[in-house]
């Protein structure tokens, strides 16, 4: 991120704060184990970069990209936001395919947890959260073809 523009409006520290704000406003009861956590987490971090996609106002897709976000502090940066509504449909669309597939998509991108730890927060094994995540980008990437 400290390669980006200066007056980018969503830095990854923001990004951060905002999802510690949004888990501890209203959380009466600790959490159930790691797995709640992570899933929350990634869960209010998805709406926070929808929001800020769609409070810029972006329709338009990609354009002319080469590269594709590895991460969500990579897709915060992206000066077009519209990507990030574009991941956030085909994510979506897994789901209703291949709801475990997603499920380890929203863990390792937007939770930024390793495969290991994955693997811990859904009771998998780590072979099975690899096949998945394997599963999952090829078919995000086939879903995306033409959008990034």
């Amino acid at each position: 991120m400290g390669q980006e523009r200066p007056g980018h409006t969503l830095t990854a520290t923001a990004l951060v704060h905002e999802v510690y704000l949004r888990l501890s406003r209203d959380r009466q009861t600790p959490w159930s184990g790691r797995a709640e956590f992570f899933a929350a987490a990634a869960e209010a971090m998805r709406r926070i970069l929808i929001e800020h996609a769609r409070a810029r106002g972006t329709i338009k897709r990609g354009g002319g990209r080469a590269r594709a976000p590895l991460n969500v502090a990579d897709l915060a940066s992206q000066e077009d936001l519209g990507l990030v509504l574009a991941l956030d449909e085909a994510i979506s669309r897994l789901e209703r395919e291949e709801p475990r597939a997603a499920a380890v998509v929203r863990l390792r991108f937007y939770g930024g947890l390793t495969v290991d730890e994955t693997a811990e927060a859904t009771g998998h094994s780590r072979r099975t959260v690899l096949r998945d995540w394997d599963y999952a980008r090829a078919w995000l990437r086939e879903a995306l073809d033409g959008v990034m």
